[in-house]
Formats: structure tokens, sequence, C-alpha cells
């Protein structure tokens, strides 16, 4: 499998059937800067870039990397991209704490059988939703606890169409990682209420038109809803 433009200057870098088993969906955005939704496991980092210079773009433009969560096949590839462009690293405020702190359980890099060194996020923000500008685009970050407390989804209004980068909507929910069930929920409600036209998942890749999308989501609504 190759890297793919999804729409006009959004791609797929990496996947678990790209890059590294270990690893979940990558997304690639081109705003006039970079902007990398995740980063993988670790393993692939060096392949991420490899991909994003096969479509033509220079990884030094690569200016932030979004990090949906906290969890190791997420996060792994974090550090080795920021070193190599200097990039700076987004999360929510509350799953920073384990990445900050290295804490293996957290992070679930234990499940993976390695090890994952603290990383400094450069933005953490604290409320519902933070709007960052880049390349004079708004990419609108909205805080979606439910798979672990500090999960975020992330969407883009670009060429008439709305894009969602809602990773890891279909769990798992483990009480270990801070799961809370109710809280998802609302978040899931929330997704669907933006009307988005194409979902960019963390790791079943991608949803689209509307229709398709909504449905994505009422299926584990329904599986896991009160």
């Amino acid at each position: 499998m190759k890297p793919k433009e999804i729409y006009n200057g959004v791609y797929l870098v990496a996947s678990s059937d790209m890059t590294d088993a270990k690893d979940c969906c990558v997304y690639l955005l081109d705003l006039g800067e970079l902007v990398l939704i995740d980063a993988g496991a670790g393993n692939s980092a060096a392949a991420i870039v490899r991909n994003v210079e096969s479509l033509g773009l220079d990884p030094d433009r690569i200016s932030t990397i979004v990090l949906t969560h906290c969890h190791i096949d997420h996060v792994g590839g974090a550090a080795a991209i920021r070193d190599r462009t200097g990039a700076r690293i987004v999360m929510h405020e509350l799953d920073a704490v384990p990445v900050e702190a290295g804490d293996q359980r957290l992070t679930a890099a234990h499940w993976y059988g390695v090890r994952f060194q603290p990383l400094p996020v450069d933005l953490k923000f604290s409320g519902h939703s933070e709007t960052l500008s880049v390349g004079g685009r708004d990419l609108v970050l909205l805080h979606t606890p439910g798979h672990t407390p500090g999960s975020l989804s992330a969407y883009l209004d670009k060429d008439g169409k709305r894009v969602l980068f809602g990773q890891d909507i279909h769990g798992p929910f483990l009480a270990d990682f801070g799961a809370n069930m109710s809280h998802w929920q609302r978040s899931m409600e929330e997704l669907l209420a933006l009307k988005a036209d194409i979902l960019c998942e963390g790791h079943f890749g991608i949803y689209q038109p509307n229709k398709k999308l909504a449905a994505y989501i009422e299926r584990y609504l329904d599986e896991y809803g009160d």
C-alpha cells in the first residue's frame, strides 16, 4: 500500500498496511505548512518521512504534529519526526501528562513491548476546543474524551468540504486507560453533529460521504451505547 491523497491536500501517509503493523493511520495536511495527525508507533518514523517525500512534499515543512491521544501507536514516532523537522507537538493537556512522564502503562507501551521515553509537548490545550491557524487556515481541535481522558478530534473546512479526523472512534474502552463510556457517547454525538463529509479514522481508514461516516459512528453507538 502506498501513500495516497484522500482529498485536496489531505493524505494518508502511514497505516498498519503501509508502514508497520503497530501503526495507526497517520494523516498529512498540506496547508501551506504541513501538519501531521498522529505519528505511528515509532519504528516507521523514517518511512513516514519518506512517504511525505514520495508525494513531492518537503518534510521540513512539517510545522505541527497533532497527537490525538496518548497511546504508543499514535505518539511513538513523534520524537523522531520532531527531531527531523523541528515541528511543534500539540495535545490535549489530559493526555499530555502520561506522554510527558513517559508512563509505560497509560501510553500502552507495555502492550507493545517497547519503552516510551518522556516526550515534551509544546502546546497543550485545556478547554473544549482550540483553533490552530496553520498557513492561514483554521484546524479546529475538539476535546472528545471517552477512549482516553484527553482524546481529541480535529476538523478542517477545505474547498467546500469538512474533513474530520476522529481517531479510535471504535475504542477499545478499557478502565486501565481511563476510558469513560458516557463521555465517549457525548463525544460521538458531537462528531455526528459536525455533519462532516469525510472521516479519517484512526485504524480503519476513510469514510465518505456523510451518510457512510454517520453510519460508521452510529454502529458503535448502537453497540456500546445505553
